[in-house]
């Protein structure tokens, strides 16, 4: 998985993005993720497998 992506997200972003996915938002965590990272505009699967890195990272 290319963290490519998470680093391209400011920590403001991050951290809206991880209370999303703790929340169960997970919708939500992918939009934000497409509407605050610029170009190049990340594809659906990048935010899919951020989100899921994501989440095995905060269940710990």
């Amino acid at each position: 998985m290319d963290e490519s992506l998470w680093s391209r997200l400011v920590p403001e972003a991050r951290a809206e993005v991880d209370g999303l996915i703790a929340a169960g938002r997970h919708i939500q965590a992918i939009a934000t993720m497409l509407g605050l990272v610029g170009p190049p505009r990340p594809s659906l699967p990048a935010c899919a497998d951020l989100l899921e890195l994501r989440a095995r990272v905060l269940r710990q």
